[in-house]
């Protein structure tokens, strides 16, 4: 393999084991949050033991975040110099912004409110969770700004073969942020609310003693999941459609279109996206309405693109992987339905009798053991949407401005990436037998048991 193909492997390796932790650091955060407002407002015990449960699996997962984030941006200047040398002036500052400001912030009210029970009132305790969430999503913010220029760049300036920043407001403007980072956010909750679903499911099922706790937090963790599943879907319509417009190429591998269309059919199963012409299954006229809400209306094809991005960039392949591109939309698309339907069954489970020792049924019954396995679905789904976010901009690294080919250090070898891809692959799988591990252990301890210290 080449250093580029070596490069990337890596990155990819890493940014997609990573980002297992931040959705559900985002969700949780808040949902705490939410948990001590209400234990402040009413004074009931039980919220407090919700949220020191709860928020002993949000430490180990923050953990483990930190530690696995701080190996990106490393990579930046060792496997991405050049990519570097020419965007350093702009991908800079949001990213030391973010590690100034927001990761500080949520780092330092996360100690107060670790150490801080019963030395803070009840109202101040939980504005440092509360700020805990306003600074692991504001992270995310200043991440996203950053990501964004290298999809669709603005407030630039091209000199001496750099990009250099000319408009700070416009990268906190960009189109691309305020239609990316809705969509991160609400699969953060989304994450959070399965991820306490299908562990209080287990709990119920145990017929664990401290049942009020795990009833209560089943109950809104079906909310604060139906709620994100149906938001996270509805934001991902509206980035979808923006990026019908700034990166056509992207959505028409999404779809396996080669040939521009109008009205442009959906594809329900095409059995080889790749090929031009290969048997699909198909809804007519579906796709123009998922790009302009209305069923008429030219979706651009592969072929035309690709002409017309020889005749303005210049000889080369500007097609990303459609194979890949095609079945990860519809990673991230299916299991997308199946929580919104699966939170629905949940809201009803938890608002009627149904909970209740022998009133369940043996449909509810089976759908409760299903719960816990219902946990990996967000997984899957944010895994899915990187890939599609990030290969579909392929070959570009910031889009229209440098390709990834000409970014990676021009002083690596093959054997330097490989060693050090291969070093990541064991640690990160050290530290997800440890994390699997000491989630398992901590959630499956009744609501009063906590780690020494906590």
């Amino acid at each position: 393999m080449t250093t580029l193909t070596l490069s990337r492997l890596q990155f990819a390796s890493t940014t997609i084991y990573h980002f297992f932790f931040v959705p559900l650091t985002l969700g949780l955060s808040i949902l705490l949050f939410v948990l001590e407002l209400q234990y402040v407002r009413t004074g009931n015990e039980t919220y407090k033991r919700m949220v020191k449960f709860w928020g002993k699996l949000f430490l180990i997962n923050f953990a483990l975040g930190v530690a696995t984030g701080l190996v990106q941006e490393f990579q930046f200047g060792m496997n991405w110099s050049n990519y570097s040398r020419f965007v350093g002036d702009i991908f800079g500052a949001p990213l030391a912004i973010e590690a100034l400001l927001a990761f500080f912030l949520e780092s330092t009210f996360l100690g107060i409110w670790v150490f801080g029970w019963d030395k803070l009132s009840k109202g101040l305790h939980a504005a440092t969770i509360g700020l805990v969430a306003l600074g692991s999503n504001l992270s995310a913010l200043w991440i996203l700004i950053a990501n964004s220029f290298m999809h669709e760049p603005v407030g630039y300036v091209l000199n001496n073969g750099r990009a250099e920043m000319q408009d700070f407001g416009a990268l906190l403007t960009n189109g691309h942020l305020w239609t990316q980072f809705p969509h991160v956010f609400f699969a953060g909750v989304t994450t959070a609310g399965f991820f306490v679903l299908g562990i209080s499911a287990y709990q119920l099922l145990r017929k664990n003693q401290d049942r009020d706790l795990f009833l209560r937090s089943f109950r809104w963790a079906a909310a604060y999941a139906l709620i994100g599943a149906v938001a996270v879907g509805l934001a991902g319509h509206t980035q979808g459609q923006r990026m019908f417009e700034v990166q056509p190429m992207k959505m028409a591998a999404v779809e396996g279109l080669w040939e521009s269309a109008d009205p442009a059919p959906y594809s329900l199963f095409t059995l080889n996206p790749a090929r031009q012409g290969s048997f699909a299954i198909e809804i007519p006229a579906m796709l123009s309405f998922l790009a302009y809400n209305r069923f008429s209306g030219k979706v651009e094809g592969i072929n035309d693109l690709q002409a017309q991005y020889e005749q303005q960039y210049g000889p080369d392949n500007y097609v990303p992987p459609v194979f890949m591109m095609y079945w990860a939309f519809r990673f991230m698309f299916m299991p997308g339905l199946l929580m919104i339907a699966t939170a629905l069954g949940a809201l009803f489970l938890a608002f009627t009798k149904r909970l209740e020792p022998g009133r369940s049924g043996k449909f509810w019954r089976w759908f409760l053991r299903l719960l816990p396995l219902a946990i990996i679905l967000p997984y899957l789904a944010n895994t899915g949407g990187w890939l599609l976010t990030e290969v579909g901009r392929q070959p570009w690294i910031v889009y229209g401005l440098k390709k990834t080919a000409d970014a990676v250090s021009p002083t690596l070898t093959p054997g330097m990436v490989l060693f050090s891809l291969l070093a990541f692959v064991i640690v990160y799988a050290a530290l997800m037998v440890a994390d699997i591990y000491l989630l398992a252990k901590f959630s499956r301890t009744t609501g009063d048991a906590e780690p020494s210290g906590y």
